[in-house]
């Protein structure tokens, strides 16, 4: 079992990562015998996991209870929200008890944001079960839920107390949500990593064969990755974590204009990074041979590189200046310099974005 701390003081936690955790009672301490868990997952991940957590919760003499939710970006809502606040209290769930995110991002924004809310605070375990979940967004404690006017625009920080990522669970992955997770994974080496993304241009194709040492290095390196940067700046206040938004101001909008879950979150990031790569080149902070070996890299995993072909330039920037880091009306963008470098530039012209988008988008 791979094994890395999150550093945050007294919030610190520890991501461990191992084939078949979720059958292991050490990977649920610190929860003990007598305590309350709610495990909070979907119809589509229940039959699959649900009943090897609860099976090593019992064995552990936890009283567990279990939430079922809807699969879907577009069910990432207050309203459902709110039935898990129900579930917690019909089931008389104390301050002292641990909610359980069994599933993808979706499910750990849902959960950690209940967790932040509950009486005020309760603990929660992270125990992602898609690509994209291990190596982002179950690590650093944004939780969050979906307006139609914008993604992610209702939540909180709020740590888990771990996380477990199960390496057996991608082995069930549809390979559309393989690919999404691999565009955040290519958003690291972009923003980080030159040494990385030289790695991935190599071992994409065995990330798809599913080569077990490979896909543990990468995950880890990942978590590692994205550890340094929220130990140093856990709720974006330096500019530091901000970095990890790379292509999301594009993406986002792609998101919110198409309806949450016509496109999956990683294929619109896949998109806005391509869009800010052609934004970096414009106001001459790129080389165009870089951004073609990103445009190259993101095919190999099976990623789109051009915006919606029923999606207008026009139509990106109202939802891009509702972005969380627009300040005083004025358009930040994470932009690369180089590959393994990234800068976020303030006050973007508006005129150069839409230049950016149009060279993206289909033309048929």
């Amino acid at each position: 079992m791979e094994k890395l701390t999150v550093t945050l003081g007294e919030r610190s936690y520890p991501i461990s990562i191992a084939f078949g955790l979720l059958n292991s009672p050490d990977a649920f301490l610190p929860l003990k015998s007598g305590e309350y868990a709610m495990i909070v997952t979907n119809k589509t991940l229940d039959s699959l996991y649900s009943t090897r957590v609860k099976s090593t919760l019992t064995k552990m003499g936890v009283k567990v209870d279990e939430i079922i939710l809807p699969d879907g970006e577009q069910y990432k809502t207050l309203a459902i929200l709110d039935t898990i606040f129900t579930a917690l209290l019909e089931k008389n769930h104390p301050r002292s008890t641990t909610l359980i995110a069994l599933g993808g991002g979706v499910i750990g924004d849902l959960t950690g944001f209940a967790a932040a809310c509950y009486q005020r605070g309760v603990r929660f375990i992270q125990a992602p079960t898609s690509l994209l979940s291990q190596i982002d967004s179950s690590v650093g404690g944004k939780t969050a839920v979906n307006h139609p006017l914008g993604k992610n625009m209702i939540g909180a920080f709020y740590q888990p107390i771990s996380v477990i990522i199960d390496l057996d669970s991608l082995k069930t992955l549809p390979v559309r949500q393989f690919s999404s997770g691999l565009a955040e994974i290519i958003k690291y080496g972009i923003i980080l990593d030159y040494d990385f993304f030289c790695w991935l241009e190599k071992n994409i194709s065995k990330l798809f064969e599913f080569d077990e040492k490979t896909i543990s290095y990468c995950i880890l390196h990942c978590c590692e990755l994205k550890a340094k940067i929220i130990a140093i700046d856990e709720k974006e206040t330096n500019g530091q974590r901000a970095l990890l938004n790379l292509g999301h101001t594009f993406g986002h909008a792609i998101e919110t204009e198409l309806g949450y879950g016509s496109w999956l979150h990683g294929e619109a990031i896949a998109v806005g990074i391509v869009m800010a790569a052609k934004t970096a080149e414009l106001i001459g902070q790129f080389d165009n041979n870089d951004t073609k070996r990103i445009l190259n890299l993101l095919r190999q995993a099976n990623l789109p590189t051009k915006g919606p072909a029923k999606m207008a330039a026009e139509a990106y920037l109202p939802h891009m200046m509702r972005d969380k880091k627009v300040v005083n009306n004025q358009l930040n963008l994470v932009l690369p310099k180089s590959i393994g470098n990234a800068e976020l530039y303030t006050n973007i012209s508006h005129e150069v974005v839409l230049k950016a988008i149009k060279q993206c988008l289909h033309t048929d």
